[in-house]
């Protein structure tokens, strides 16, 4: 891995707040600013979670859809990063948002997996 692959996350109140929607009346965490956290591509952290689908119920994990990505994206505390999806290697499927307890689970297979 180059030191350009290498992303350093600064994390502390402020900047963790601003990762934290409220999306369908629950606070949530999307998959790209949860796989940065923890160190990983966006696309292995959701490959993880599919192996192990039974300990993420749609109450801890569920996908957006194209009306909240696009409510996302216009209002003041999300960024572009959340899209596009594109041809050249942007996202081709809708981010998954995880609650308290779905983080949870991410952390304690992190745990069981270091």
């Amino acid at each position: 891995m180059d030191n350009k692959d290498i992303e350093i996350i600064e994390l502390n109140n402020e900047s963790i707040e601003k990762m934290i929607y409220v999306i369908r009346g629950k606070k949530v965490m999307l998959d790209f600013d949860l796989a940065r956290i923890y160190g990983f591509d966006t696309k292995r952290l959701n490959e993880q979670v599919k192996r192990n689908i039974s300990k993420f119920p749609e109450r801890y994990r569920f996908q957006l859809t194209l009306y909240e990505v696009d409510y996302l994206v216009r209002s003041q505390n999300a960024t572009s990063r959340i899209w596009p999806m594109t041809n050249e290697g942007g996202r081709r499927y809708l981010p998954y948002a995880f609650t308290e307890q779905g983080i949870y689970m991410l952390k304690r297979g992190e745990e069981n997996n270091g």
